[in-house]
């Protein structure tokens, strides 16, 4: 990886864009540190660390949910608003033609994305300071509402800033903007946390076995996704033979690659943020100190067996949704065809199209376990490390070097460098061809 990267500089555009893109996160970890006007970010910063969901959206803004500044709310609200409108698109099926009008198409897909998301981070913004009571100011309480309309409209505006950025590496720079942001954010809470944990471990010697045991693990579930990342499924296709005037084309023999994790953490996103709306709403409502607040809480809240469990199912319940959107084997089958081709061993038309189901469907099934297993190791770990001293710590730091985390750093640093390499063959193709 690092002999890629300093390849990619000796390569005058290519040094552009990554310059551009180093340049761009840095605007963005900049913001970071803007404060909101009215917050008491001593109170915001203790009460996030004692919510695990509000915890976990704090690793991933980078630590910007626990001090409530201006990119509070980070391209969360983004996310959010694209897993809507990726569910929408099954059910509205004026979405579904806008998406098969290609480029022009997708162009309005990603404007109602847009707007989407930053009407979401008003209300999401709004809905999370109002939950955490007394996170307004002591001298400015009389005039609450007033507060929270600005609060909420300052952090709608950091999150349109975080989607432009995010938009402007994407066109201009490197890499997917969008995950980029989030890989950034997660990437810099590792020293402040690391740090936390080893002050913590200095008064509590215990604390350095948790260590001794998490080292381990994460160089496992690092080598897991590097793996099943890079891995793929290869269905031969052989190509039969074609004359047309004195030139014979076809008769080739190839394979068309499936991923085994095509999905990527999207089932994962879908499954939290779908776990995480009830306790958002009674948290809004001001419900959590009540009997079914408590209930809640203590049943089928975060960290309990039952949270586990539906999680799990939810999770490759949305890998099988994903699938279901993002590949078509009817079409991929008649495209086939349609070229002269076919698989092995299999007749052309429907039994290809059953073939390949079958083949997705099994892939899916194994994503679908893969991505919850990483889902549950956290729980694990939190609900065994949740009565013992310096708890906060160790949880912060199974948040931060957590399977999600992991998954999404590794992931990303992965496309990034296929990426820088994709660029640099086809500069050096250029080169030639010049």
């Amino acid at each position: 990886m690092f002999e890629t990267i300093k390849n990619a500089f000796k390569i005058k555009e290519l040094r552009k864009k990554v310059l551009y893109t180093l340049f761009m996160l840095l605007i963005f970890r900049l913001c970071c540190y803007i404060p909101t006007p009215f917050i008491d970010t001593s109170v915001a910063n203790d009460l996030v660390s004692k919510n695990g969901l509000l915890s976990l959206l704090d690793v991933i803004n980078g630590g910007s949910l626990a001090n409530y500044t201006f990119m509070a709310m980070g391209i969360s609200p983004y996310i959010n608003a694209s897993i809507i409108l990726q569910l929408l698109m099954v059910v509205i099926p004026k979405l579904q033609d806008m998406q098969k009008e290609g480029p022009e198409g997708r162009k309005k897909i990603n404007k109602i994305t847009r707007y989407s998301a930053i009407a979401l981070a008003l209300v999401q913004s709004i809905g999370i300071c109002m939950s955490m009571e007394g996170v307004i100011m002591e001298s400015y309480r009389s005039m609450a509402w007033f507060c929270y309309i600005v609060i909420g409209v300052v952090l709608s505006a950091g999150t349109a800033l975080a989607i432009w950025i995010g938009e402007r590496i994407t066109e201009k720079g490197i890499g997917n903007g969008i995950s980029l942001l989030i890989f950034i954010g997660i990437v810099s809470r590792l020293p402040a946390t690391a740090g936390q944990y080893i002050q913590a471990a200095q008064s509590n010697a215990d604390m350095w076995w948790y260590l001794i045991l998490i080292i381990p693990f994460i160089a496992l579930i690092v080598v897991a996704i590097v793996t099943v990342d890079l891995g793929e499924r290869r269905i031969p296709v052989q190509y039969a033979k074609r004359v047309t005037g004195r030139k014979v084309y076809g008769g080739a023999n190839t394979y068309m690659p499936i991923k085994p994790n095509g999905a990527g953490v999207l089932p994962m996103i879908f499954a939290t943020a779908f776990m995480s709306f009830p306790g958002i709403i009674i948290q809004m409502v001001g419900a959590g100190n009540s009997d079914f607040g408590r209930f809640y809480t203590q049943w089928l809240g975060q960290g309990t067996w039952v949270y586990a469990i539906i999680s799990v199912v939810l999770i490759i319940a949305f890998a099988y949704f994903y699938a279901s959107i993002s590949f078509n084997p009817e079409e991929t089958a008649s495209d086939i065809q349609k070229y002269g081709g076919f698989i092995q061993g299999i007749r052309p038309g429907k039994p290809t199209a059953d073939y390949l189901k079958k083949v997705n469907s099994r892939l899916t099934l194994f994503a679908g376990l893969y991505l919850a297993a990483i889902a549950v190791i956290p729980m694990i770990a939190s609900a065994i490390v949740g009565q013992t001293e310096n708890a906060n710590q160790i949880l912060n730091l199974a948040l931060t070097f957590g399977s999600t985390g992991i998954l999404i750093m590794v992931s990303v640093s992965i496309e990034m460098v296929k990426q820088l390499e994709s660029q640099m063959v086809m500069n050096h193709y250029k080169g030639f061809l010049d």
